[in-house]
C-alpha cells in the first residue's frame, strides 16, 4: 500500500480537475501524447489529488518539459529513460516506456539506455546527453568535458531544456520511490497487448534492473 493512498478519479476535488489543464502549454512546440492505449498514469494523479495547488504547478513544469522543450522528443524520452534506470524507477520506466516507442525509439535503444553513456552506437551528442543525465543525478552538475560536447551541439535554450528535464523526472521518480507507489493496473494489460500496439517491434524491453 502507498504510504499516501491515490484517490481515485471520481473523488479528485474540483481544484484538481483544473489544474491537469496546465500540462497544455500556452506555445507548445510538440503534439499531445497519445492517449488511446497508453497508461492513464492514475496512481501519481491520484497521489497529487491530495495537493491541488502543488499539482498545478507542477503540471505546468511538465507540460513544459513534455510538449513545450526545444529539445526533440527523442532527446527528452533518452534523458526521461535514462533517469529511471538510474534510479531503478520502475513506474518511471513504464510509463515512459510507451511515450518512448512513440517518439520514434526503438526497443534495442530503450535497452541500451539502461547501460548508459558507454553503450555502442550512440552518437557523441546522445552519449554526452545521457552522462549529463548521469552527471546531475550524482554529483549534480554537469562536467566540463561533458558541457563542451553538449554545447557544440545545443543552444542556450536547449541546454536548460536538459538540465531542467533530468531534474524534473529526477523529482518525480524520488516521490515514487518515497511514496512507494505501485505500478498501475492498465500497465500489465497494456504491455501484454504489445505486438498489437507496436506491430513489427520486439518484446518490450523490461525493467533493466
Amino acid at each position: 500500500m502507498a504510504r499516501i493512498e491515490p484517490l481515485p478519479p471520481k473523488e479528485f476535488p474540483p481544484q484538481m480537475r483544473e489544474a491537469l489543464a496546465a500540462l497544455r502549454p500556452p506555445n507548445p512546440r510538440h503534439e499531445p501524447l497519445p492517449t488511446t492505449d497508453r497508461p492513464k498514469a492514475l496512481h501519481v494523479l491520484g497521489a497529487l489529488a491530495h495537493h491541488p495547488d502543488l499539482a498545478r504547478a507542477y503540471f505546468t513544469f511538465n507540460g513544459h518539459l513534455l510538449l513545450g522543450t526545444t529539445l526533440s522528443e527523442r532527446h527528452r524520452e533518452l534523458l526521461v529513460m535514462r533517469v529511471a534506470a538510474v534510479r531503478k524507477c520502475g513506474y518511471e520506466w513504464a510509463q515512459h516506456l510507451f511515450v518512448a516507442r512513440d517518439a520514434g525509439l526503438t526497443d534495442e535503444e530503450i535497452g541500451r539506455i539502461a547501460y548508459g553513456p558507454d553503450a555502442p552506437f550512440w552518437s557523441p551528442l546522445e552519449a554526452a546527453m545521457l552522462r549529463a543525465a548521469d552527471e546531475l543525478i550524482d554529483p549534480g552538475a554537469i562536467s566540463e568535458s561533458t558541457w563542451q560536447t553538449l554545447s557544440a551541439e545545443l543552444d542556450a535554450k536547449q541546454l536548460l531544456d536538459l538540465i531542467f528535464t533530468v531534474c524534473g523526472y529526477d523529482t518525480l521518480a524520488r516521490m515514487f520511490g518515497s511514496l512507494e507507489l505501485t505500478i498501475d493496473d492498465d500497465i500489465p494489460a497494456l504491455m501484454a497487448r504489445y505486438d498489437e500496439l507496436f506491430p513489427g517491434r520486439d518484446s518490450w524491453p523490461a525493467e533493466p534492473w
